[in-house]
């Protein structure tokens, strides 16, 4: 399985503050993150119940709202992979998170993942949709410094239909051949895990 998770800092600082978690609390907050998770504009937690949950957790704001961030990752991630349990718990061990933790995890996963899955899957990830492409190819052949100088670009022009909206935006973008290349390179990959997922 793919790797979901890297140890970055602020995922190491995460970990550390997910493992003070009072073990009693820890499975209701990620219950209400997986019933919450394929909500688009809808919080986790109202700025109430947040202010509540600083004082139930004994956490200051900056430091619950990593952790909250932190574990919706972890869930989207998992979510995004179709993880299996095993690989789940495998790769939250990893980073350094207490086993009762990545346990309540998991069976938070287990039993819930898979409606998780569909509700992300009926959710439209985007109120944005490509209607429309327009390219041309251009040659710059010299600049006032340099006279023999062949610079390719390729230009784009796509057409977004934003939700709500009756004119489409034009959005233009402008590569050269290398830029170009990096690009279709990423779509290349966004394409794998595509076909991946389906």
């Amino acid at each position: 399985m793919a790797l979901m998770f890297t140890s970055t800092p602020s995922i190491r600082k995460a970990v550390g503050l997910i493992n003070e978690v009072d073990q009693g609390k820890f499975p209701l907050v990620v219950s209400r993150i997986l019933q919450k998770l394929h909500l688009k504009d809808e919080r986790t937690f109202s700025e109430d119940e947040e202010e509540k949950l600083q004082g139930t957790l004994g956490m200051s704001g900056p430091d619950l709202e990593l952790l909250l961030q932190t574990l919706e990752f972890f869930l989207q991630q998992s979510a995004y992979h179709t993880a299996k349990p095993a690989a789940l718990s495998q790769q939250l061990s990893q980073l350094g998170m207490d086993q009762d933790k990545v346990d309540t995890i998991v069976e938070s996963w287990t039993t819930k993942g898979r409606e998780v899955i569909q509700n992300l899957r009926q959710r439209a990830l985007m109120p944005n949709q490509l209607t429309d492409i327009n390219w041309r190819l251009n040659l710059q052949m010299a600049q006032s410094m340099e006279t023999k100088q062949k610079l390719p670009n390729a230009m784009f022009e796509l057409g977004v239909h934003r939700e709500g909206q009756e004119d489409k935006e034009k959005i233009r973008m402008e590569f050269t051949h290398d830029e170009l290349y990096q690009f279709y390179n990423q779509l290349e990959t966004i394409q794998k895990q595509i076909d991946g997922l389906s």
